[in-house]
């Protein structure tokens, strides 16, 4: 196995994506020679050619209706949207027309699209290029969103969503690009979406997360491990659809959840994860159920971003209140 960082786990299922179906297609603002703004897709317009890896003009809304277009001519494409920020250019592609196409077509037509884009907070980039909006898909029916936080999970979720045949909403948390390596395997492999991770084993509480935070999940579990608190972290990976049963499944075990996400508090996966537990296992519950998220602004500038960001510390604090909660 390679030793690579999640954007080299990227570029190689990618690689590999191009490989296996010249139908594949990748196209987006800078993707071509230059490879793309973080080089998601650097040497892969060399390798595989200008028709199939391809810059588009920096309109995103056109990029979206490029990809609607090929998809119904039976190619598979990958649109990069280059900062999710910037997805509401293209919302109406997405949200209005990708998302219903099976649905409207009778099931004889299908949209295998999958929308990559950077995203998250950390790393001090201008304004809207790290909003986290991906609950705007989730409340979006017809579309698959998906979240790795390692590069192990980014190679095979971004190979399962390729191969998907329903639109696929491919979200790289730009903290997670260059910030440490795992062990990959150089071959072809998938991941099957729809299906959580437990990244960390745990008895007195579960704490449910995905992106980045899970990193800051993980620490916090260390930390807690040391006060004696046994804590099981879930990784989503994919954030619609959620594996509840997995969840439902480690709260009847621990009889109590923290769910904890980057995003503002509102309307987010979060508070989806919390709403289903609530109608499915809140007899399982010895407290309430906990929650560490952004609060309701909007995202700040650069120099305030740590203020506002949550963090191993905040993980560790909501969970101490959950666990001795009387």
């Amino acid at each position: 196995m390679a030793q690579l960082t999640m954007i080299q786990a990227i570029t190689n299922a990618l690689d590999l994506a191009l490989e296996k179906d010249e139908n594949t297609l990748i196209f987006g603002e800078d993707v071509g020679k230059n490879g793309g703004v973080f080089r998601a897709t650097d040497g892969l317009q060399e390798k595989h050619g200008e028709d199939r890896v391809f810059d588009t003009p920096l309109a995103e809304s056109g990029i979206g209706g490029l990809a609607i277009g090929l998809a119904l001519e039976k190619f598979r494409p990958i649109p990069e949207i280059q900062f999710f920020g910037f997805v509401f250019e293209v919302f109406d592609s997405i949200a209005g027309q990708m998302s219903r196409t099976r649905y409207r077509s009778g099931g004889t037509r299908t949209m295998p699209i999958t929308v990559r884009s950077p995203f998250g907070g950390g790393v001090h980039t201008p304004e809207l290029h790290a909003d986290n909006l991906e609950s705007l898909m989730t409340h979006t029916p017809g579309l698959k969103v998906v979240i790795p936080s390692n590069p192990y999970d980014a190679k095979g979720l971004l190979l399962a969503s390729i191969e998907d045949n329903d639109p696929v909403v491919y979200l790289e948390h730009m903290k997670l690009y260059r910030s440490f390596r795992d062990e990959v395997p150089e071959e072809y492999y998938t991941i099957p979406l729809g299906k959580a991770a437990v990244t960390n084993e745990g008895t007195d509480v579960t704490i449910v997360t995905y992106g980045y935070m899970v990193r800051e999940a993980n620490k916090a579990a260390e930390t807690l491990k040391a006060e004696g608190i046994s804590a099981e972290v879930i990784d989503l990976r994919t954030v619609s659809p959620i594996d509840i049963e997995t969840i439902v499944a480690s709260v009847e075990k621990t009889g109590r959840l923290v769910v904890v996400q980057e995003a503002q508090r509102q309307a987010g996966v979060g508070a989806a994860v919390m709403a289903e537990i609530a109608e499915r296992a809140i007899l399982s519950l010895q407290a309430p159920i906990g929650r560490v998220a952004a609060p309701d602004t909007i995202y700040p500038f650069g120099l305030a971003e740590n203020d506002w960001l949550p963090n191993e510390e905040d993980i560790i604090n909501k969970v101490r209140e959950i666990v001795h909660f009387d």
